[in-house]
């Protein structure tokens, strides 16, 4: 099993060897580089933390605080939280900075420290590279016995986040109330049956919940996507609801069922959200290279100017304050509302897409059916060990000069309304490629040629 040391921060299976996988010693050699980092900064001596409920998480919570609080930091712990909750507590808290400790939709014997600026955003690719010298370097000094750091509790913070979002104007709470929405909910087994819960509860709606204990032994794979949520739409068709959330284990990704259980689609999360706000406010939109045409066309229908990023939520924020965009996000149901805070944020896109709904007055398969009808094809080829895939994607631009391209991340090319999306994995030697039209066979057809063509000039190379 694998130890990933990124920018971004640290991730791997629990267990094992020292330096192969997330250990003790992994933990607090990363947790010890980023402290170093943040007292560089001369920002403040705070760190708020906050875990999902995963079964390592109150051991990496033990291992963090005590690093911490060692270099002379003092915490803020929420315990069992969000990563959105996370994000706005170090805003709120005016922290130096914070770390979310989930591996997102990875399986159980994952875990990660992901870390946050003071911001409360994602920390930069600059930032990240400083943070890994500082561990390679192993130097670090930690405090004497007079100079060590504190720990307190805040865990009221999910309560917290959800009054700020209902103070943002275009969520309508009392009309919501009066739509008494009957909804399921797929709580993983982790921290969403603490915070969708009590947000739906006090916009008035009846919930049904399912995998509502928070074990962190998730029930199915975590990543909410329609192969993995049987149960949930199994539950809608027989009806009696008006629609079905599910989220991942720390609440960051969010995905809506119709009534009759047919997926919303995890690309639309981002789509019918900008469609609402874009109604009431102008604006631009953001999303990432490899997301659905249909937030461009839904925003170029309102008026405003859509622009693309290199995948990663960093990148997705970073260009989102270039260009001053009203609303943006990833096609894999990450919701980034700037009103609230430059963050994944499902239970903000929750509140959204319900008075959406109830303004509307339609259902959830009605309002889908209002939105272009894209198609998305994921494929990948494995490359042999002497590869290089940067040579090919290069390959590639040149062999498609003509055609309409960027290349900020990888290649991807417009073709009309369809596109192909070719990048390097950070972790395994594979290309992606990812492609949309208006059917899922003309998707797969367009995906499998530009693969065959992937491998025609690696096999020649």
């Amino acid at each position: 099993m694998p130890l990933i040391k990124s920018i971004s921060g640290i991730r791997g299976t629990i267990g094992g060897t020292v330096g192969e996988n997330l250990t003790p010693i992994d933990v607090v050699s990363c947790a010890t580089g980023y402290a170093t980092w943040i007292l560089q900064q001369g920002v403040g001596d705070t760190i708020v933390i906050g875990r999902d409920a995963r079964i390592s998480g109150a051991l990496l919570d033990a291992l963090v605080v005590a690093t911490l609080k060692s270099m002379g930091l003092h915490v803020i712990n929420l315990g069992l939280s969000t990563t959105p909750t996370v994000e706005i507590a170090v805003i709120q808290e005016k922290a130096a900075g914070g770390i979310i400790l989930t591996a997102s939709h990875n399986p159980k014997e994952w875990n990660a420290l992901k870390f946050l600026n003071h911001k409360g955003e994602f920390i930069s690719a600059n930032a990240g590279a400083k943070i890994l010298q500082i561990i390679d370097r192993d130097n670090t000094e930690f405090c004497t016995i007079e100079n060590l750091g504190t720990e307190r509790y805040m865990e009221h913070y999910i309560e917290r986040h959800i009054e700020l979002i209902f103070d943002l104007p275009l969520v309508d709470v009392e009309l919501i109330r009066s739509k008494s929405f009957r909804i399921v909910v797929d709580c993983i087994n982790s921290t969403g049956a603490i915070s969708v819960v009590p947000l739906l509860e006090q916009l008035g709606c009846s919930a049904l919940l399912i995998n509502a204990e928070m074990t962190g032994d998730f029930i199915h794979n975590p990543e909410p996507l329609p192969k993995h949520l049987t149960d949930l739409s199994e539950l809608l068709s027989k009806g009696g609801y008006d629609l079905g959330i599910a989220v991942d284990p720390d609440v960051d990704r969010l995905v809506f069922v119709g009534e009759d259980g047919t997926p919303f689609g995890e690309e639309y999360t981002i789509v019918g959200i900008a469609d609402y706000i874009l109604q009431h406010q102008n604006g631009n939109t953001v999303s990432n290279l490899s997301s659905t045409r249909a937030l461009r066309d839904v925003t170029e229908k309102h008026g405003g100017q859509y622009f693309s990023a290199a995948v990663g939520e960093v990148n997705v924020v970073e260009k989102m304050k270039a260009v001053d965009a009203v609303f943006g996000g990833e096609g894999n149901g990450g919701v980034i509302y700037p009103a609230l805070h430059y963050g994944r944020d499902a239970l903000v896109g929750i509140a959204l897409f319900l008075t959406h709904l109830a303004r509307t007055d339609q259902s959830v398969n009605q309002l889908r059916r209002g939105y272009p009808d894209y198609h998305i094809s994921k494929q990948k080829v494995k490359l042999n060990s002497g590869d290089s895939p940067e040579r090919i994607i290069q390959l590639m631009e040149q062999r498609y000069s003509e055609v309409s391209h960027s290349n900020i991340d990888g290649l991807k090319l417009e073709m009309g309304e369809e596109w192909v999306h070719m990048r390097k994995s950070n972790t395994e030697p594979i290309i992606r490629i990812y492609a949309e039209s208006r059917s899922i066979l003309q998707a797969d057809k367009l995906a499998a040629r530009f693969r065959a063509e992937i491998l025609d000039i690696a096999n020649d190379s």
